[in-house]
Parts: C-alpha cells; structure tokens; sequence
C-alpha cells in the first residue's frame, strides 16, 4: 500500500502519540510493580528510628508513605559527595522525610527530581553575585542544602540527622529543599506551589499578609515562630513556613491559623496529631 504524502506527514505525529502512550502504561506498569514488592525490614528500622512522625501516623497514612518511599528509591539516584559514601540508612531517611511532604498527594513522585546529593558536612557553594550597582563578584556560602530547578537536591547529612534528631525546633534541612521542589513543580520558585485543594486567590492573600507581617515583626526585633529567614523571599517563606508546619504545628496553629490551615489544606496532613499537643 502505498502512503499518501497527508499520510506521510501525520506519521511523525502519530508514533510520537503511541510513543506517550507505551511511555504512560510502562510508567503505570513499573509503579505497581514497585508498590506491590515487600518493605524490606530494615528499611522500615531506619523509618522508625529516623522519622519520628512515622509512629504516629495512623495506618493507611504509614502505609501510603511506604509505597511513596519504594518508588522515591526506585526511581531517584544518590551520590555521595567529599568523600561520602551513601547508605541505605541515608537513602531512606531522606526518602522518608522527603516523602511526608507528599504523603498525601496524588500523582507521581517529586516528577521533576533525577538526583540527591549527599555531602557529609555542610558544603561550599561557589556562585556569581549581581550587585545592584552592576557589578559581579564571586560568593562562596556555607550551605546546609540547596535544591535546583532541573532536578537536583544537595544536602548535608549531618544536618539533616540534625533535622530529624529535634523534630520539634522548627528546622529541617530534608523538608525545606523538597518544599522548594514542591513550589518549582509550578514553574519557577516563588512560594506559590501548583495547587490541588486550595484557593489561588486565598493561597495568595494569605502567604503575601504572613510573609509582610512577618517581614515588619523581624524588622521591630519581635520573636516569632517562623524563622527570620522566611523573609529573604516569597519562596524562601513558604519553604520555612513548611518546616514550621510540620515540627512546630501547634505554636503555628495557635499564631498563625489561617497560614496552618491553608497549609494543612495543601500538605492534607495535620501535624498536631503527631505531636501530643507539644509545639
């Protein structure tokens, strides 16, 4: 049979079509494959032992951050870096806590994401600065964790054990990069996440009157129960405002309750259950 030249120029766009779709079930296919193999035991020694929410989560929440956890490990690479060597240990604490984040979402698995970095200490970051009188200069900064927009996280694992060895002070290094690759799923950073469950317009309203009151109170030397740091940026605010969310829930509930609860609506988990009434 011999194709007409109309034919000819839809194939291009008829194999990309059933290149998507083989991609989509494949994608499907592999998913279930991940979820329906065991947890391994030790795996779920190192949850318990690193994650403290873990034991209080009721048991289809444990059990849908399990299966989050297996294809987060299944599908994203770890590298150690300055010397590190990664370890199971490492990979599923950081998986697990990465993975609280999205425990509750629907969809796949941090999408964007292809790789986590792992130093052993906090790092160095070289990096340009421009000036706004235009001028450039090299900064080198001490980092604790960094996330990028084209699929990378880098973290310190001592402060991410530091992280999760006070789970009730308001810092957490794993927490706050994945917020960021939460809120660049929407494009760029700028504290404004794809949402699902809330309001655009009362998302916006909200964050934007925390993150000016908050900017007004760091100003005046005023104690508050998000970190100063939040007001670098909209987007650093939201990745604050999210570790607060889930270590210090009942101090942000009881400050800042239209802020808990349109985080609570995005994250579609309530930290206060976790904490027994503690901060």
């Amino acid at each position: 049979m011999e194709l007409s030249p109309g034919m000819i120029g839809a194939l291009p766009i008829l194999l990309a079509i059933l290149a998507f779709i083989a991609h989509r079930y494949y994608t499907r296919w592999r998913g279930a494959q991940i979820r329906s193999k065991p947890f391994p035991r030790q795996w779920l020694a190192y949850l318990i032992e690193h994650v403290p929410p873990y034991a209080s989560l009721a048991a289809d929440e444990k059990e849908r951050l399990l299966e989050r956890v297996k294809v987060f490990l299944a599908e994203k690479a770890f590298y150690g870096c300055g010397g590190l060597e990664v370890t199971d240990e490492m990979r599923v604490t950081i998986a697990g806590e990465a993975c609280l984040l999205i425990m509750n979402h629907e969809g796949p698995v941090y999408p964007g994401l292809s790789s986590i970095l792992v130093y052993p200490t906090a790092f160095i970051a070289n990096r340009q600065v421009h000036l706004d009188n235009g001028t450039v200069m090299n900064s080198a900064d001490g980092m604790l964790g960094e996330s990028w927009d084209v699929g990378k996280v880098i973290l310190s694992w001592d402060d991410v054990l530091r992280g999760v060895g006070d789970f009730s002070d308001g810092h957490n290094v794993v927490l706050h990069e994945f917020a960021h690759q939460l809120d660049t799923q929407a494009g760029s950073a700028n504290g404004a996440p794809r949402l699902r469950h809330n309001s655009y317009k009362t998302w916006a309203k909200v964050l934007s009157r925390h993150y000016e009151d908050l900017q007004s109170r760091v100003k005046h030397d005023q104690v508050t129960v998000i970190d100063p740091y939040a007001t670098t940026n909209p987007a650093e605010f939201f990745a604050v405002a999210t570790e607060t969310f889930f270590e210090r829930p009942g101090a942000l509930k009881q400050r800042r309750p239209d802020l808990y609860d349109e985080l609570k609506a995005y994250y579609r988990v309530d930290p206060t259950l976790w904490h027994d009434g503690k901060s």
